[in-house]
């Protein structure tokens, strides 16, 4: 709720709370919709491994619903995917029409892979059959103010390690790499690509920034920009999570279709973003 009490009494501004898995509220608020933005999931690695019958179902049958309303007012719909789908692929920069590379179904960690891609499948099989105005955007680790740390989110939980001086957690060996974009960029990039209109459906973008850095030097950015004295702390993965996790050593977008499309490309450098996430955790920790 704190998310977004500061637009409750934004005139363009409604909520309504219940969860996208009924039907009858789905049906209400697209209703009065122009665009629908599904963004709902289950998310974060935690929640992976610790709950994958909620992840599979929440991710699979919520896109379901969400599709089947839409359908039957032909409303335009965004469906927001993830990099995860490319897996394990080796083939970078990751590109839209990629192969998908997933683990064995007996790790747990592909069963949010496995069920975003099914969201894909479906949102485009509307598109091919019903006709129904689809475009799937592949996140590639979003990231600013307000985000939980909860479900192992690793910036505002690298951030809140930093602030309280304790240990910054880094799992695995550190090396593994991503790309972090500023929530400012992704909203312009969903806005951008609806508005777009026929070119953008049935169509697949990459949603990412190309700046990359392993996970164990971001550790020490967060560090130095905090201006934190924490220690740095390796984790095994076996110690982190199950038995036989796995990781994706990483993860890089092409960013040339969305580029092409929209003339879009992220407008915000790591440390610009980090010192956002920086300054919404230092001042949420002095009202507390």
């Amino acid at each position: 709720m704190d998310n977004f009490r500061h637009l409750k009494l934004h005139e363009r501004f409604d909520y309504t709370i219940d969860t996208c898995a009924t039907p009858s509220v789905v049906a209400e608020v697209v209703d009065e919709a122009d665009v629908v933005y599904h963004l709902a999931a289950a998310v974060g690695v935690d929640l992976i491994v610790e709950s994958p019958v909620r992840t599979i179902e929440t991710n699979v049958h919520c896109t379901e619903v969400v599709l089947a309303q839409a359908s039957k007012k032909n409303k335009p719909v965004f469906i927001a995917s993830t990099s995860e789908v490319y897996g394990k692929s080796a083939s970078f920069p990751f590109q839209e029409d990629g192969d998908f590379v997933l683990g064995s179904s007996s790790t747990g960690r592909w069963s949010y892979a496995c069920s975003k891609a099914i969201d894909e499948f479906l949102a485009l099989a509307y598109w091919k059959e019903r006709k129904l105005p689809t475009v799937v955007g592949r996140l590639f680790n979003t990231i600013g103010p307000r985000q939980t740390g909860r479900y192992g989110m690793v910036v505002p939980t690298f951030v809140q390690q930093a602030l309280a001086g304790r240990p910054i957690s880094v799992y695995g060996d550190g090396t593994q790499t991503r790309c972090f974009c500023h929530v400012d960029d992704v909203v312009r990039a969903l806005v951008g690509l609806m508005q777009l209109g026929e070119p953008a459906y049935g169509e697949v973008f990459n949603i990412g920034s190309q700046e990359e850095l392993s996970m164990l030097s971001l550790a020490h950015r967060v560090r130095e920009m905090t201006g934190s004295e924490s220690e740095i702390h390796l984790i095994p993965y076996h110690e982190a999570y199950e038995k036989g996790f796995e990781d994706m050593p990483r993860r890089y977008p092409d960013i040339a279709k969305i580029g092409g499309a929209l003339d879009w490309s992220p407008t915000h450098t790591l440390d610009e973003i980090l010192s956002d996430v920086i300054a919404f955790h230092q001042a949420e920790a002095r009202v507390l």
